[in-house]
């Protein structure tokens, strides 16, 4: 049975929030200083959640963090440096945390850059949509357990649609380098993810699953003009005038992170704040049946840790 809220497209991430008692809880917010990482922290930290913003720019975590306490008045709001393309930086990121954790925002990406490789060589969509977090997840994996009930959200994309795991190129040795199919292959491989944790981890109390937030201008898009995003949404059958502001991004994530109504829900994949149904050729909306494939899921995991041991 398809899941379903009350809360839609429009809903803001308060709104979902609303009435919810997350005091005692704690969350990371990856990318948690900017887009609508901002607005998922503070909808955390606003119903009470001990939040810690995994970030890049410490300065800019800083005042993100300044801007949330302000508003909400919690002052349980945190900063943490996480270089998402450098394993050591998530490494140490890990080893510091200590307790458990309950909400796990896997949000930060980047977004159809240029070609560019990690110095181990890999894809930087991929080293940083996948790699890093799949290294986070699992070395938290302990934290988590001890949650007992813990949420992991990844956050995906409709872009997934443009390509799943080309597991003969991964990072593009042999074939040309696109930058909207090395994206689409990483948001692919984040729905993944959590068809996978859900398998293996269902048993630990861990629910995961994935969203697609919809079309929000932030600074995700900093590679690509506003022009080419439009052209593509027309090619994919979207409305151009179609943009939530990052209130309303961010609330399908709390809503999987936080909220009473997807108690037990996992593995699924999520947009407009209800489960999304099959993608029908032509479209930009659903999820495809491969993002979904439960043995692409298991090899997608196998070769991660193979790759990142």
């Amino acid at each position: 049975m398809t899941v379903t809220t009350p809360f839609d497209k429009d809903s803001t991430a308060a709104e979902v929030l609303q009435g919810v008692d997350l005091s005692g809880k704690r969350a990371v917010v990856t990318g948690g200083a900017s887009g609508i990482g901002i607005e998922t922290a503070r909808a955390l930290a606003g119903a009470g959640a001990d939040v810690t913003l995994a970030v890049r720019d410490l300065d800019a975590g800083k005042l993100t963090a300044e801007d949330i306490v302000g508003t909400t008045g919690n002052h349980q709001v945190h900063v943490a440096w996480l270089d998402l393309a450098d394993q050591a930086s998530v490494r140490a990121f890990v080893r510091t945390w200590d307790g458990p954790l309950h909400m796990l925002v896997n949000n930060a990406g980047v977004m159809a850059m240029p070609l560019a490789r990690t110095p181990e060589g890999w894809e930087m969509q991929f080293a940083t949509n996948h790699f890093g977090h799949f290294t986070l997840t699992t070395g938290l994996h302990d934290a988590l357990a001890a949650a007992n009930g813990a949420r992991i959200v990844s956050v995906s994309s409709s872009g997934h649609l443009r390509s799943p795991i080309v597991f003969d190129d991964i990072h593009f040795t042999n074939r040309e380098y696109e930058p909207w199919s090395a994206y689409g292959q990483s948001k692919t491989a984040n729905v993944l993810l959590a068809v996978e944790a859900t398998r293996r981890w269902a048993g630990d109390g861990i629910t995961a699953n994935a969203v697609m937030p919809g079309g929000i201008r932030t600074n995700l898009q900093r590679h690509v003009s506003m022009e080419q995003i439009e052209a593509i949404r027309r090619q994919m059958g979207s409305a151009v005038t179609e943009w939530k502001t990052p209130e309303q991004g961010a609330a399908t994530s709390v809503l999987l992170a936080a909220s009473p109504l997807l108690d037990g829900v996992s593995g699924k994949y999520f947009e407009d704040c209800n489960e999304a149904q099959p993608n029908q050729p032509g479209t930009r909306t659903g999820v495809a049946a491969y993002a979904l494939d439960p043995e692409a899921a298991e090899r997608l995991w196998q070769i991660s840790v193979e790759t990142l041991v």
